[in-house]
């Protein structure tokens, strides 16, 4: 009956160990784990705009700054005399603007003034028209007199002049005529030519605007000279030192987000098929190993690099040799959001985490 009994007892122990066993084999089946996981942040590479010796570091290397901060200044004596050159400039322009504004009135006024002359002489031509056709009726009637002796020679002679001379005169105005209407047109030509020197009016003008975006350009170069935090974070690696020489477009610094780390999770390939975004993850940092930390998965990878095949010696694919029994299980990198991170922990980028994901829990919130 002894023996029974302890046979009995054998085989429970043996079957609970079992079922432990079997649990958590379905539990890390059910729920991936994994020890290859990092820290992650974006990092802003910071960049200025200009170029030129720092004369400003006020920053020290890991350094905490808010967005807004002071991170370096560039000498900004140069940039200075380019924005009161270009204000001058700008000046400049607007003062030739109103001399041309004014040479449009002259012309316009002179314009106006050959209208007028040319509305008189035509109106004299009218009336020099009336003039022959009075003279010229007076110098008949005179003619007509004479055979009859009802008038003299005298006043036939003064009428005949009389009307050659309105002749003359209007010939004059109709010269008067042409005149004008020549400086009419050169009048015109002037004016074109002035509103043509003068472009659009007001702040539609070609020359003015130019002359604005240069100052507003200068005014901006200076405003570079400034280079500020974006983002709050951390100056990380810094190797700047007062006179280095900031190059435009060469980036000078690197700024830690601090408000955007990630834990990336690299898991076999055999295990990504049940996670999902937005399952529950666990994750243990290696520098916190008492403090796990609540998350979920924000997205998983679609790709990762090939080393097989890449260009290698002599353009030739580069091929790494691979035991023919064994087949190693690519990781594909799983991004997990971190819900709340404790005071007392200090994310650091780069270092390492444990993490587990509970499938299908996604669904359960």
């Amino acid at each position: 009956m002894k023996n029974y009994q302890k046979y009995l007892l054998t085989g429970v122990i043996v079957l609970i160990a079992v079922a432990v066993i079997l649990f958590k084999y379905w539990d890390y089946v059910a729920n991936p784990w994994t020890r290859n996981g990092q820290v992650r942040a974006e990092v802003i590479q910071i960049t200025p705009r200009v170029s030129g010796p720092i004369v400003r570091l006020p920053v020290q290397d890991n350094q905490f700054v808010k967005a807004g901060d002071l991170l370096f200044e560039i000498d900004p004596r140069t940039f200075k005399a380019s924005l009161e050159q270009a204000q001058a400039k700008y000046d400049k322009t607007g003062d030739d603007y109103l001399a041309q504004e004014k040479q449009v009135d002259a012309a316009l006024a002179q314009v106006e003034a050959a209208k007028a002359a040319m509305q008189q002489a035509k109106t004299k031509i009218k009336q020099q028209d009336s003039q022959i056709v009075k003279d010229k009726a007076e110098y008949e009637r005179q003619q007509e007199m004479m055979p009859q002796k009802a008038t003299s020679q005298k006043a036939v002679d003064r009428a005949k002049a009389n009307y050659e001379v309105s002749v003359q005169k209007r010939q004059g105005a109709v010269d008067g005529v042409k005149k004008a209407k020549a400086t009419l047109s050169q009048s015109e030509a002037a004016l074109a030519e002035a509103r043509a020197n003068l472009g659009a009016p007001g702040d539609a003008n070609a020359s003015i605007r130019e002359a604005r975006a240069n100052v507003r350009q200068a005014e901006l170069n200076l405003e570079f000279t400034q280079v500020k935090a974006p983002v709050d974070g951390y100056v990380t690696n810094l190797n700047l030192r007062l006179g280095s020489q900031a190059v435009a477009n060469q980036p000078l610094m690197a700024l830690l987000d601090v408000n955007s780390y990630w834990i990336h999770g690299f898991f076999r390939e055999t295990t990504i098929e049940g996670i999902q975004k937005g399952d529950k993850a666990i994750v243990t940092l290696m520098t916190y190993p008492d403090t796990p930390l609540e998350g979920y998965v924000d997205s998983l990878g679609w790709g990762i690099a090939q080393d097989d095949g890449s260009t290698g010696f002599e353009l030739l694919p580069s091929i790494s040799p691979t035991f023919e029994w064994i087949r190693l299980a690519q990781r594909v990198p799983v991004r997990i959001h971190l819900d709340k991170v404790p005071e007392e922990v200090k994310l650091r980028v780069g270092t390492t985490a444990s993490v587990l994901v509970k499938t299908g829990s996604s669904d359960k919130e």
